[in-house]
């Protein structure tokens, strides 16, 4: 497999730029997502998924949401029974789990968070549904589907390519790729945003870098893959982190107890303030269904 996947990489090995962007980076993921899952459970919904929710009717609670959110994004994929599904940056497990459970597939979901692999460990009691402490640098197993929530836009710019081709590499001819990400919204060359953008960086997602939505595009046809589809799902960011916020400031004792009195308004000042920028369309986030070629 790494034979045909080298070839198809053409020698990833033997470039030292593309060598640096298949290292995993473990740290800038843990940073974040390993603070505690007690915390985390405060403000996500009982599913613990962590990624943009949607709202079809604009009523739903918030577990409806993002279970609605879910289905929309599986049913993109068009799965059958008995496939394999990839889940990169699977987070605690929840679309992994959905997968398996409504479309009887198999499911490798990978992680680079301690915490969520330990949680996510827990489903996995039956066959067809796997969880690894591992990046996609390092998977090289064959599969039919695809799907990537939340992960993307923890990359830089460098390893954009190698993704995709590492990706298109794993999937047979007409193999498709559900991406969702965090994108750049319309251009702001505020000093507040440039502010705002230090203090997410420097805080919240230490590494991360938002992609341009013609970057996911172009990089992607580059490794070889076709747009079908994409879909904006801003405005649903938007009331996901208003009720994000909201949860957690209803548990501000209990948070403060997990944490302390500086993560706690640190958290609040990111929730609140990524709101306000996916309102003013400063940032968007998008799907993308991709087919190999």
């Amino acid at each position: 497999m790494k034979e045909t996947f080298d070839a198809e990489m053409n020698r990833p090995e033997s470039n030292p730029e593309t060598q640096r962007a298949l290292t995993t980076d473990f740290h800038s993921v843990q940073a974040h997502y390993d603070l505690s899952d007690k915390f985390f459970k405060l403000y996500l919904d009982p599913t613990m998924t962590y990624s943009c929710a949607y709202f079809p009717t604009g009523k739903e609670a918030l577990e409806e949401a993002q279970r609605a959110k879910i289905d929309l994004s599986l049913g993109k994929l068009k799965l059958e029974r008995g496939e394999r599904l990839l889940d990169i940056g699977c987070g605690w497990g929840s679309v992994a789990r959905r997968a398996h459970e409504k479309y009887g597939v198999s499911v490798v979901g990978l992680t680079l968070s301690k915490n969520q692999f330990a949680y996510a460990t827990h489903f996995a009691k039956e066959g067809g549904l796997e969880f690894r402490l591992e990046g996609w640098e390092t998977y090289n197993d064959r599969c039919d589907k695809i799907i990537s929530i939340g992960a993307f836009e923890h990359f830089t710019p460098p390893k954009y390519d190698p993704f995709f081709a590492r990706c298109r590499a794993l999937l047979p001819p007409q193999g498709a790729l559900l991406l969702h990400t965090i994108t750049t919204g319309k251009p702001n060359p505020t000093f507040a945003f440039k502010r705002w953008t230090h203090f997410i960086l420097t805080n919240i997602f230490p590494g991360e870098r938002l992609p341009d939505p013609e970057q996911v595009i172009t990089n992607s046809r580059k490794a070889g893959f076709e747009l079908l589809h994409a879909e904006s799902l801003r405005p649903h960011y938007v009331r996901t982190l208003d009720l994000w916020a909201e949860n957690l400031r209803h548990n501000r004792d209990r948070a403060i107890q997990l944490t302390s009195e500086q993560t706690f308004q640190t958290y609040m000042k990111y929730l609140t303030s990524c709101a306000e920028h996916f309102r003013a369309g400063d940032i968007n986030v998008y799907q993308f269904l991709l087919k190999s070629m």
